[in-house]
């Protein structure tokens, strides 16, 4: 179990009246991490305390901005151990999973020192004779990153990166649900030696996320908000940031199609689709959720798809054992999928993968047939539980990929390059 602290201004602080709260490993309910339940006075705090620093980082040049973010990067990848470590116990997710967070995340913050000297403005025609007008870049202010639990290190990096890139002092408000695995990456930003008050860190309980966010917003100082999460928490955050007026930046939910063409190489579609489809158990906005099928070939590929997903390795990523499939986040989540899974079934959806599960640990599920009636045709699982739809030819193909509220991702496989890439 870990006790953990925050940090503002360079300085790991507790909660006022010392207020914690805890984070409990999904599968057997032990304590993970003990954290400090910030109080909105404590998240002004942060606030203040990157408005200050503010003042001097601005004027920093980009070539102490890009060595600061270089050996940040570093020092994030030398925490590999402990960053598997920490997610498996706060979230479930695999060793495999955390770690490829982490290449993803030091490759973030490498990109980010890349762009400190490549910050340009432009030179503006003007209408007045002999006047030179000019758009010059200059850093905003304080961002507020606001990331989820998910892809934890990857998203809580982007957050923050290139805001620290372009100038600018930041807060990171970090997910409930892994709070211990955010702060190791703060950790690293301060390993590299990036000045007190530029990186701030702040931790909440669930039930004091909506005053502590809101106090941050409203804050003058905050000129910028970054928020990664559900579609439902997004339209609360957009609102209390149209209230004070503060542009935001959202990544919410998706129902991502993947199109599986009549000419495509089966094998290289159903190894697209497993990782695609249960990468991290399928709790990624961008995870495939409806596998589009030509009824040509459907047969076959849900074949081959069905009895590669049975062999994936399902188990505690805690132990020596590799697995492909962790736990999921919590039992809300298997709740969820049963209910999916039920009601698809009733409507008339076969089951060729998988089962509803009674914990945490749930297996790779792959339901065939499923039609616009069904709700796991529009709904998110954020689940390793997926659907087939199949169809007759491209423009059906095409309809259906559009056939959701969502636009985060989509793939295409087919054999022919240029028809797939017309698709």
């Amino acid at each position: 179990m870990s006790d953990m602290s925050m940090l503002i201004n360079g300085l790991k602080v507790t909660a006022e009246k010392g207020a914690t709260f805890e984070r409990r490993n999904p599968l057997d309910g032990t304590v993970a991490t003990r954290a400090p339940a910030a109080s909105p006075a404590d998240a002004v705090m942060a606030v203040e305390a990157a408005a200050e620093a503010f003042k001097t980082w601005s004027q920093t040049g980009p070539t102490e901005r890009r060595m600061l973010l270089l050996k940040a990067a570093d020092a994030l990848e030398a925490k590999v151990p402990k960053f598997i470590e920490a997610v498996g116990a706060e979230t479930g997710g695999t060793a495999m999973w955390a770690g490829f967070n982490c290449m993803l995340a030091a490759g973030m913050l490498r990109e980010a020192a890349a762009l400190t000297t490549q910050i340009a403005g432009e030179v503006i025609p003007s209408d007045v004779p002999g006047s030179l007008a000019m758009g010059v870049r200059q850093p905003a202010g304080v961002v507020l990153g606001i990331a989820p639990w998910n892809a934890p290190i990857i998203l809580a990096t982007r957050a923050i990166a290139t805001p620290l890139a372009c100038g600018n002092t930041v807060i990171l408000k970090g997910s409930e649900n892994c709070p211990r695995t955010h702060q190791l990456i703060i950790e690293a930003l301060q390993d590299a030696g990036f000045p007190p008050g530029v990186v701030n860190y702040v931790t909440n309980a669930p039930a004091d996320a909506g005053a502590v966010v809101e106090a941050m917003v409203a804050h003058p100082a905050v000129r910028r908000v970054n928020f990664t999460g559900s579609t439902k928490v997004g339209k609360i955050i957009a609102m209390t940031c149209a209230k004070y007026l503060k542009p935001v930046v959202l990544e919410l939910g998706g129902k991502a199609p993947m199109v599986v063409l009549d000419d495509a190489d089966i094998d290289d579609a159903v190894n697209g689709a497993a990782f695609g489809a249960f990468a991290n158990s399928g709790q990624i906005c961008m995870s495939t959720e409806r596998i589009i099928v030509d009824q040509k070939i459907a047969d076959a590929f849900v074949k081959k798809f069905a009895d590669k997903a049975k062999n994936l390795p399902l188990g505690d990523p805690r132990k020596p054992e590799p697995v492909v499939l962790g736990s999921v986040i919590g039992m809300s989540t298997v709740e969820h999928c049963n209910r999916l899974i039920d009601d698809a079934l009733a409507k008339g959806a076969k089951l060729v993968c998988g089962e509803k599960a009674t914990s945490t640990l749930m297996p790779a599920t792959i339901l065939d047939h499923v039609t616009p009636a069904m709700k796991i045709y529009h709904e998110e699982t954020f689940g390793p539980v997926k659907c087939i739809v199949r169809v007759n030819g491209v423009e059906e193909a095409v309809a259906c990929a559009n056939d959701n509220e969502y636009g985060l991702s989509a793939a295409v496989f087919g054999g022919d390059i240029a028809r797939a890439m017309n698709v």
